[in-house]
């Protein structure tokens, strides 16, 4: 990270929720924790959705091969790895790739999904030289889940700089969009008159087509997001304007073209460093739900959104938070609306991984937690995923080591279709 970010702030005695429509009265939810396949000292969980599959990713620790006696010893690597949940019970771990060279951060974890043929591909961070803002993407695809392809690099820029929080979405015919943010421009010019991009390209068989920039400057560490449409491909990242106004933009990618960036909303979170908190989308056909954290006003809020035309308008705007959230969102779309969790500062100094049901008009049901968790940045960033009727949680619990964790929750009949 580079070194102008900001902590997220939390405000004791924060206004209490402002609520959009009525509160409904549907059943409780039973959230149960779940056997998790990771290793111990794994962290930075992701989770994707096959066509009847659930797919967690995570990095975990690897030991150093034996060496010869006298020789030097080599440091400790990583693997970036992954199991599948189907019919109800989980594969065997599988390594995606390893070495002593991964850039692992709290905020900018590996991401895997499922091609429309089979097919996985897997993106991932890796050192490109010893200043510690220097790292690469790097994509991989994989025919049978098993063998994985070489690392290929999306950016042909060759500068040892930042590139990160990548969004991967598939195509239907094979190839996998890829959108990162990209420091390039710092390689000739001082931090601070340096711009971060948010750039884009596709990744098949072939290989890497030519990148294309979206948006030439915008905040250097928030986590972008990436869902297809019926109208397309659409983009959501933290923007960045000249006068340091940090707002949620989208960009959308309709008939062969990318569209010019466009607020999704105007917080008008004005802040001076990057607050690594970026936004969340899921979509299905022409629906939209986007999650994001602000911090305007000096009031820390979780919003939540509804589009009905694939992103090209969100008209429905509700606060979910309960009062003092730290951010870190993740969301997914319900037949009834959305589920959309967070992590919320809780009294004691502590913090807790919580989850509110939005329905489709912005009608609130009440929050529930689903763990507690630490507001420190190694807890990283709670992933939400739906596979048929159940809803799974994965997090990282920064003890010492680290673990991995997980939970399911049962969808409630009042957020199913009638």
């Amino acid at each position: 990270m580079r070194r102008s970010i900001l902590r997220p702030v939390a405000f004791a005695g924060a206004l209490l929720v402002a609520v959009l429509g009525c509160q409904t009265r549907p059943d409780t939810p039973k959230v149960q924790t779940l056997a998790c396949p990771s290793p111990a000292a794994s962290a930075e969980p992701n989770l994707s959705l096959g066509r009847d599959r659930l797919y967690l990713s995570w990095l975990a620790p690897q030991a150093p091969p034996l060496r010869p006696l006298g020789a030097q010893a080599q440091r400790p690597g990583q693997a970036l790895q992954y199991a599948v949940l189907q019919g109800g019970r989980w594969s065997a771990a599988r390594t995606i790739a390893a070495g002593d060279s991964f850039f692992a951060n709290w905020a900018d974890f590996p991401s895997l999904v499922e091609l429309a043929g089979g097919e996985l591909v897997a993106h991932w961070l890796w050192k490109s030289a010893a200043d510690p803002h220097a790292y690469d993407v790097l994509v991989s695809r994989s025919s049978d889940g098993e063998q994985w392809s070489s690392g290929i690099r999306p950016h042909r820029d060759g500068t040892a700089t930042e590139h990160g929080f990548v969004s991967l979405a598939a195509d239907d015919k094979g190839g996998t969009t890829l959108v990162w943010l990209d420091g390039r421009d710092y390689t000739t010019k001082e931090h601070d008159t340096g711009e971060t991009r948010l750039m884009a390209s596709t990744f098949t068989s072939a290989g890497c087509s030519a990148e294309q920039i979206l948006d030439a400057r915008v905040c250097d560490c928030c986590q972008t997001a990436a869902v297809r449409t019926a109208r397309g491909l659409l983009v959501a990242y933290r923007d960045r304007s000249m006068d340091e106004v940090r707002d949620i933009s989208t960009v959308r990618f309709e008939n062969g073209t990318w569209s010019e960036p466009a607020p999704l909303a105007a917080d008008g979170w004005k802040i001076a460093g990057c607050p690594v908190n970026g936004p969340a989308l899921a979509a299905d056909g022409d629906r939209v739900a986007a999650a994001w954290f602000t911090l305007a006003q000096q009031q820390p809020v979780v919003y939540l959104a509804f589009s009905r035309d694939g992103g090209a308008t969100f008209p429905v705007r509700v606060r979910v938070d309960d009062g003092d959230p730290l951010g870190r969102t993740d969301i997914v779309l319900l037949p009834r609306g959305a589920l959309v969790v967070w992590v919320e500062s809780a009294p004691d100094g502590a913090a807790a991984i919580r989850a509110r049901h939005v329905g489709n008009e912005g009608d609130l049901d009440p929050s529930f937690p689903i763990a507690a968790t630490s507001a420190d940045r190694a807890s990283g960033f709670p992933r939400l995923e739906c596979l048929g009727s159940t809803l799974y949680f994965a997090w990282t619990d920064a003890g010492e080591p680290s673990q991995v964790k997980m939970a399911s929750l049962a969808l409630p009949s009042s957020w199913r279709e009638e």
